[in-house]
């Protein structure tokens, strides 16, 4: 993640596919609002069309003080502005008032090594603010990963031993959502400690080697062994979490499954954010998965996640069963 650009006005541009950085960078800024006026001070516009971007981006700030704006704008790389609308956006950045903090957020699709066009007048304008950019860690830049899980290790209180780092990296992968989430869980297992072993990380973090034996199964219709497994997992993971792994693996299959035909190891590598040798491997291993079959286990989780989040699923780990299994 590269270092952010310091200006002095209140206008910021997270940009990359690491959507996790991006609402971290955007959480730092919310913590100065008003937490009592949060709805009318904290506000996100999703590519608004031009005339309404101008008149967002002239907003005032009521009486509760400071105010988030956040504009969601990927959209505006695919096309161009005119000049003149150009010019009209930087007035209006130009004249931003102090108490209103505006974001322009252009988050890339993961995995699909998409990057946003640096020659664009609007991209131009936008990096000469505060900028950040927040691409995906590749596993295989084991120093780099290691320094964010220590440096979000230590926001939250703990250290890590340098097993500990290699086991979560090798269980978990680049995923910092799923990361972060982890290091919660170990941080209250080591309690009253705050040095987190291999070993913890081994007996408290999802594995995705387990989570393989299981999909194997189930990708081969191998359904009374794969539901076996399932239910082993339940023992000491819940399904929520099972499923957010799960489909981390799945989007990776998928894109492996469909382009090892036409990309390199090292290409399949730059695209799942996995390394060369595991991507090898993993190929080797979903040689007798079908892509179809691939995709439709991700829709049907997906729509199992929804439910579940949503409150409509009556038994989660009958909801996750069902999407696995039908």
């Amino acid at each position: 993640m590269t270092k952010i650009k310091i200006t002095y006005m209140s206008i910021y541009f997270f940009y990359g596919e690491e959507d996790f950085n991006i609402e971290q960078e955007i959480g730092k800024l919310k913590k100065g609002l008003d937490k009592n006026f949060l709805e009318m001070s904290f506000k996100t516009y999703d590519n608004p069309k031009f005339p309404d971007l101008i008149s967002i981006l002239r907003s005032q700030p009521m009486m509760f003080g400071k105010m988030l704006i956040v504009i969601n704008c990927l959209d505006y790389f695919s096309k161009t502005f005119e000049d003149k609308e150009i010019k009209e956006i930087e007035s209006a950045l130009e004249n931003n008032n102090e108490n209103l903090d505006i974001v322009f957020v252009a988050q890339l699709p993961r995995n699909e090594g998409k990057k946003l066009d640096s020659r664009k007048k609007f991209f131009k304008l936008l990096k000469k603010y505060n900028s950040l950019e927040c691409p995906l860690i590749p596993t295989y830049k084991t120093a780099e990963l290691e320094g964010w899980i220590i440096k979000q290790g230590k926001s939250k209180g703990i250290k890590l031993d340098k097993n500990a780092l290699t086991a979560i990296i090798s269980q978990i992968g680049n995923n910092l959502r799923q990361i972060d989430g982890e290091l919660d869980k170990l941080k209250l297992f080591a309690y009253p400690n705050d040095t987190v072993t291999a070993d913890m990380v081994r007996e408290i973090c999802i594995s995705n080697e387990d989570l393989f034996a299981f999909s194997d199964f189930l990708m081969e219709n191998e359904k009374d062994r794969a539901l076996l497994e399932y239910r082993k997992l339940l023992d000491t993971r819940y399904p929520l979490e099972i499923l957010s792994t799960l489909q981390t693996m799945l989007r990776r299959w998928i894109i492996l499954k469909a382009k090892s035909q036409s990309a390199t190891p090292m290409e399949l590598s730059r695209m799942t954010g996995m390394h060369e040798y595991v991507v090898k491997l993993t190929l080797q291993k979903l040689k007798k998965n079908n892509l179809k079959d691939l995709v439709k286990l991700k829709e049907n989780l997906t729509d199992a996640e929804y439910r579940i989040k949503s409150g409509l699923a009556l038994d989660v780990e009958k909801e996750v069963e069902n999407a696995l299994f039908r």
